[in-house]
């Protein structure tokens, strides 16, 4: 098995997904190789330095992490903050000198904000390398360590193989999509087509049990019929179907709802540029738009559409889960 050398790891962005990716990292990385986390919310970054006291370091920003580090991984909600966090003058990675480091942004943004930052480092910093390398498999898959991870990298790349090694610690699946921004495009193509199918499957359950249908009975003839899909096999939007399912703990601990909204907008506009004819886009974002402001689904797992859509979540027999 081939090893590499890591030096030291920077984590930036601690939040529902990151913070587990960067856990993996502090307990498969070598002893001897620190990592230093930040993030805005301190709590996450105390907590990780608790769980790890002589692995996890905490610091106080971006730059600082980009001055201790050889590889930087970043991972925050949206592009305002990818930009902020690389580009900003006074606190950003690229304020001090990234020579010869390896930057990979697992965030899920718009492609033309990772290829103006990709730009500026390879302006600024041309022996520096930056990839996108975002992430999918919820909350619950970045728990586990079984995320895919879609690289903006193809593979003739000179720097797979290290990648690969990296992300493989916190992930399973590691896809090469490319060139710079392909990983994030593969993302978006994901996501519109996973909030497609969570709205279908919601449709679906609700009109067999409104039928009759046991949806227990109903997720076993969608997995073995031409239905089949993920989504109702392990994110089962109907509660207490698939008791891992985050609708199965009440919808939380999952992807939320305006997570979902803004990939899924992300996509309509890329598939915009692209000249993509998207016949279910404009409907798809108007259905998670209006379930992200409904207070009965916000900050609850997209798969909550379910909720809005008027499903019964107290069928008879929901704690007898298969």
């Amino acid at each position: 098995m081939v090893s590499f050398e890591y030096g030291s790891v920077g984590f930036i962005g601690l939040g529902a997904m990151g913070k587990p990716m960067a856990g993996h990292l502090a307990k498969k990385l070598p002893p001897d190789t620190p990592i230093y986390v930040f993030d805005v919310v301190q709590s996450a970054v105390d907590d990780l330095c608790t769980e790890f006291p002589n692995k996890v370091v905490k610091s106080t920003n971006a730059k600082e992490i980009a001055e201790k580090c050889d590889i930087i991984i970043t991972m925050v909600p949206e592009g305002s903050h990818v930009k902020s966090v690389y580009l900003d003058p006074q606190t950003g990675i690229c304020s001090t000198d990234i020579s010869k480091k390896l930057l990979i942004d697992c965030s899920t943004i718009d492609t033309a904000t990772s290829l103006l930052v990709k730009d500026h480092i390879s302006t600024h910093f041309p022996t520096a390398s930056f990839y996108d390398a975002p992430v999918s498999g919820g909350v619950v898959g970045a728990v586990k360590g079984t995320i895919a991870i879609f690289l903006g990298c193809s593979e003739t790349d000179p720097n797979l193989s290290r990648l690969t090694h990296l992300l493989q610690m916190v992930g399973k699946s590691i896809i090469p999509c490319g060139g710079p921004s392909l990983g994030l495009a593969a993302k978006l193509s994901n996501n519109y087509l996973s909030g497609i199918i969570a709205i279908a499957a919601s449709e679906a359950f609700d009109m067999g049990m409104r039928s009759g249908l046991d949806p227990r009975v109903l997720k076993k003839v969608y997995a073995a019929g031409t239905a089949q899909n993920t989504i109702c096999d392990k994110f089962t939007p109907v509660p207490g179907v698939y008791p891992e399912a985050p609708s199965s703990n009440g919808y939380k601990n999952g992807f939320k709802v305006q997570l979902m909204r803004k990939d899924f907008g992300l996509a309509v506009d890329m598939a915009r540029r692209v000249g993509s004819k998207n016949v279910l886009g404009q409907v798809g974002l108007q259905t998670y738009t209006d379930a992200m402001n409904d207070p009965r689904c916000r900050d609850l797992d997209s798969r909550v559409v379910y909720r809005f859509l008027g499903g019964n979540e107290d069928w008879k027999g929901r704690d007898e889960v298969d």
